[in-house]
């Protein structure tokens, strides 16, 4: 991977870290309900991409279900979860997507992993499990719950998403706003009360967030990624991406003071571990060693 190209997935990887710790101060400080704050954000992600919604896709409906999921389903998890979980724990959960990924594709794809994956499966779901007990009592916090519930979400629309041809990446982005905001909508307007009296309140703060959201993180840091998938191989990219976890807990502990106990660094070094165990294959780091030297 040349510099440029590093720098911005580093980029991307802070963009993501940013995006967590805001939107634990937009639903645990200002009190914005999370299934309005992830329709808003969607109905700006339709908006500013529409001019790429078309041509249509040659599976239109599973695109849009493939959309939903990966943004309105997967983010109404996340936002409801970050109320009451900290953002450092909630980055070490979500890397629970990567093994659920790979059990999915087992069950849907017949991919079938090897025993070094296997290995790392549970390495991940242990570190993860240790991060979401709470201390002191037999019970698992239930924020971190609707995080790990996203993790799947997300990691059953990757799974999808290998079947879904000759989508661009901005035209996707265009697909998951439409298809994720009428749901949400009808959702905040059924279970939240105040949402816009609370919006109004938080003022340009809630504005400036919901944007970010919706534009930096969305259309810019996604689009990105993706562009990055597109050019480098996945055992490539997947490894450099545990720097997003990494920056989350080090943005969580300074700037939300999140407890980091023995426990959550037991945990997330578990958990990490265990993703690079599932991407980084020993053989193709020896072949690389080894073409270096020759």
């Amino acid at each position: 991977m040349n510099l440029r190209d590093f720098c911005l997935l580093l980029l991307v990887c802070f963009i993501w870290s940013v995006h967590t710790i805001i939107s634990k101060v937009v639903v645990s400080d200002m009190e914005i309900p999370p299934f309005f704050y992830a329709a808003v954000r969607y109905a700006l992600v339709a908006i500013f991409a529409l001019p790429w919604l078309f041509p249509l896709p040659r599976a239109p409906m599973r695109t849009a279900l493939v959309g939903l999921l990966m943004g309105g389903g997967g983010f109404a998890f996340f936002f409801a979860g970050i109320r009451t979980a900290t953002p450092s724990s909630s980055a070490v959960v979500m890397q629970l997507g990567l093994p659920m990924t790979i059990i999915l594709s087992l069950l849907l794809l017949r991919e079938t992993p090897d025993r070094r994956r296997w290995f790392g499966i549970g390495l991940t779901f242990s570190g993860a499990v240790l991060v979401m007990f709470e201390p002191g009592e037999f019970a698992v916090s239930g924020g971190l719950l609707l995080i790990a519930a996203s993790a799947f979400v997300g990691s059953l629309a990757a799974v999808m998403m290998k079947q879904v041809r000759g989508v661009q990446p901005l035209q996707f982005q265009a697909w998951v706003g439409l298809a994720s905001f009428p749901p949400l909508l009808l959702l905040t307007s059924s279970v939240e009360v105040g949402q816009v009296g609370r919006a109004l309140e938080a003022g340009w703060s809630f504005l400036a967030a919901v944007a970010f959201s919706a534009v930096i993180v969305s259309l810019l840091a996604h689009t990105l990624y993706y562009g990055l998938i597109l050019k480098y191989p996945a055992n490539l990219i997947a490894p450099l991406m545990v720097l997003n976890p990494l920056m989350t807990v080090a943005m969580g502990i300074l700037i939300t003071d999140d407890p980091f106990d023995a426990r959550m660094v037991a945990g997330t070094a578990v958990a990490l571990m265990g993703v690079l165990v599932i991407t980084v294959s020993p053989e193709k780091v020896a072949r690389a060693l080894a073409s270096r030297h020759s």
